[in-house]
């Protein structure tokens, strides 16, 4: 049997390999603590519960649901954007709910690259902005994203031959997995390199809500220009921990809305009306659960962030996101030290070098584990020495 080339070249998706350790580990007996995924483990608001359950009761909500949303939920969309970032957007044009933010990612290249066209990406960066690109046919020029940059690419650096051959750029803040922030000087020349090339931006923010100290993480469309050149893609997955839900937004220039809702209208069948109705509950109903559960996890990051220091891993104080990146002790290699934490002390963590080349020596930790789970996996880091390479 003899599968598309593109099968041949895909790498196994980062998550699945991850869950195929825990899995062994625990089906060996062992306690396994893990810090890999950030799936939040606080659960879906009450109020947000309620509206699905009296949504579910209701037969039309059964039936085939409409690829591009409910209206309702549409506006909703759009007043949480005006309420939240006074960014104006027409629910008709600039909104488009999908199913999970990840899929509007995956799709995104479908709308924007042709086989031998590139993409310019960020690395270390989410694995699905480089995996879309490989089945639309394409080829990723990789942004450096380094320390002592902030972790934001360099903009100038990228050669004119590349910047204008490309046809898209992604971007990423608050950034998975590095945590770092985006300040507003580089999102506005992020738009002037776009209207320089004509290449469309493709920002990724399903964090924005998730912050500490507080600081309030900026969204690209309050730039000036951005709407001109980019739409932006947000969950409900990570603000209302609605994650196992799926159900997320791509929102901006219209036409770049509208070619992802004609790859989408042809490819799914739309969110189930349900969960479209949870979710206007949820960007409209009380906003309370965001403060508090950014509480929670402030508690966490801080402890793992002091433990981490602790046993000689650098690590700066993420102001964002549901992670803490660590940089390991000279000498060690990512996969080798996640190795190493799962054999020893039955800890998962993700190695950075599965985000990217730029990733590697350094791992990613996620604060989405219970109480007891956190302490538990600070209390075996505490008492460990890290072993020369």
């Amino acid at each position: 049997m003899k599968f598309a080339n593109r099968i041949e070249l895909l790498p196994p998706y980062l998550f699945v390999e991850i869950s195929k350790k825990i899995n062994q580990k625990r089906s060996e007996g062992k306690d396994v603590v893990t810090f890999a995924i950030g799936d939040p483990d606080i659960p879906t608001p009450s109020n947000i519960l309620d509206k699905l359950w009296e949504a579910a009761q209701y037969p039309p909500n059964h039936r085939y649901p409409e690829s591009e949303g409910l209206p309702a939920l549409r506006k909703a969309i759009a007043d949480w954007y005006k309420r939240r970032f006074q960014v104006v957007l027409d629910p008709d044009t600039e909104v488009l709910p999908l199913i999970g933010a990840k899929e509007g990612i995956g799709h995104a290249a479908l709308c924007f690259i042709d086989p031998g066209d590139v993409a310019l990406v960020p690395n270390p960066g989410y694995p699905v902005y480089a995996v879309g690109t490989l089945f639309a046919g394409g080829e990723c020029y990789w942004l450096p994203l380094l320390e002592e940059n902030g972790w934001l690419p360099n903009l100038d650096d990228i050669p004119s031959d590349v910047a204008q051959k490309a046809k898209v750029l992604w971007i990423n803040y608050p950034n998975n997995p590095t945590g770092a922030i985006a300040t507003d000087d580089f999102f506005q020349k992020a738009v002037d390199f776009s209207k320089q090339y004509d290449v469309p931006i493709l920002h990724d923010a399903p964090y924005t809500e998730v912050a500490y100290d507080g600081f309030r993480p900026s969204s690209f469309l309050e730039t000036p220009g951005a709407k001109d050149v980019g739409i932006e893609f947000h969950s409900l997955s990570k603000s209302y921990n609605m994650t196992g839900w799926r159900i997320g937004m791509a929102v901006g220039n219209s036409q770049m809305i509208n070619a992802l809702m004609r790859v989408k209208s042809n490819l799914d069948s739309g969110i189930p009306q349900a969960i479209q109705h949870a979710a206007i509950e949820a960007l409209s109903g009380p906003q309370d659960s965001i403060e508090e559960h950014n509480r929670i996890y402030q508690i966490r990051r801080d402890k793992l962030v002091g433990t981490l220091r602790g046993i000689g891993l650098h690590v700066d104080l993420p102001r964002a996101s549901l992670y803490v990146w660590a940089r390991l002790p000279s000498g060690w290699k990512s996969g080798d030290f996640a190795t190493m934490l799962l054999e020893e002390k039955d800890i998962v963590v993700t190695p950075g070098a599965g985000y990217g080349k730029y990733g590697e020596g350094y791992i990613r930790l996620s604060i989405t584990l219970p109480d007891e789970q956190l302490q538990k996996g600070i209390d075996r880091l505490s008492s460990w020495n890290i072993p020369n390479p």
